[in-house]
């Protein structure tokens, strides 16, 4: 057996990613050139589609697929996989008439994908084919065939499929995100169909997690010192917001407490030991906006204003609990 040349290997490396790369490039060209029809029609075929997207695709070719499904599904367009040898033993049930179907070969000759080809084309079930070769059965059955350049594959000793499952998967991201921008699916959107893990939590808002009412501790002006300590005891955040007229104008935070802690502070008022104009955050900001802001300024704690009026509280507990990191 023999040993592994670390130089060869990175050579290899760098040579298979930029060979990725200008196909990619050449790809990108071809979508305004000879893919610009296609994939416009393409693009409408998905939109239009009142059922699923399916996505179908035999080897390498269906591991891209999979994950143009998942794509789509996650971004406004319900799709699904379906694996074109199941398909022909009952799986062609999931395929409907209001369906829309993308299918990946790139020969075009994928023999399973041919019951498949077959079903849709009793249906008047559009197609889309996505494959290297004009004149391919897939391509010719296709009511939009996105025809890629063939730009070989990485390696010429093994031609295993890494450059064209590499555009083909590209070439569905174009597509997702072209649907994003046709339906206007928003952050909001996304979220809704993401709640979980730390991308759910960055998306999801300040009013879903900010306290309110007796949690989000408010005063005014002129309490004394000793009342304001009462306030900040009861809120459990270690802070009160200071209103006056409705506005928010300042906080009295612990940490303010402890720079002024002197005997005369006792005899004193909110005002004279808050922080004026503290920084704020709008209830309709995500998140990931809330925790910026206190990473950025060094604090524990935001009050959401609306108009300048407190509305809530949220701190970096909350935060936490909500799984942002």
């Amino acid at each position: 057996m023999t040993m592994l040349d670390p130089a060869a290997a990175l050579a290899a490396g760098q040579d298979t990613i930029r060979a990725e790369a200008r196909a990619l490039e050449t790809l990108a060209e071809a979508l305004g050139g000879s893919l610009k029809a296609p994939f416009a029609d393409a693009a409408k075929l998905l939109f239009a589609a009142k059922g699923r997207v399916i996505v179908s695709g035999m080897g390498k070719s269906g591991h891209i697929a999979r994950k143009i499904a998942a794509t789509l599904a996650s971004t406004g367009t319900p799709a699904q996989f379906v694996h074109p040898a199941e398909a022909s033993h009952g799986d062609l049930g999931m395929i409907v008439e209001q369906d829309c179907v993308l299918a990946i070969s790139r020969s075009g000759e994928t023999a399973e994908l041919s019951d498949l080809l077959y079903h849709c084309h009793r249906l008047s079930i559009p197609i889309i084919g996505m494959t290297f070769k004009p004149t391919s059965t897939l391509a010719n059955a296709s009511t939009a065939a996105l025809v890629m350049p063939d730009c070989g594959e990485a390696s010429d000793d093994a031609p295993a499929p890494t450059i064209s499952t590499t555009m083909c998967l590209a070439l569905g991201d174009a597509l997702a995100v072209a649907l994003i921008k046709a339906r206007g699916f928003s952050a909001d959107d996304f979220g809704a169909i993401h709640p979980g893990g730390k991308l759910g939590a960055a998306l999801k808002r300040v009013r879903d997690v900010m306290r309110v009412d007796a949690s989000d501790p408010l005063i005014a002006p002129d309490v004394s010192v000793p009342e304001t300590l009462k306030a900040m005891s009861a809120g459990g955040i270690g802070a009160v917001g200071v209103v006056e007229n409705g506005m928010l104008v300042g906080i009295v935070t612990d940490g303010d407490i402890r720079r002024r802690l002197t005997p005369e502070m006792f005899a004193r008022d909110a005002r004279a030991i808050m922080t004026a104009n503290p920084k704020t955050v709008a209830p309709d900001a995500p998140l990931a906006d809330a925790i910026a802001i206190m990473n950025g300024k060094r604090i524990t704690l935001l009050f959401a204003v609306e108009g300048g009026k407190p509305v809530g509280v949220v701190h970096m507990h909350d935060l936490l609990a909500a799984g942002v990191r």
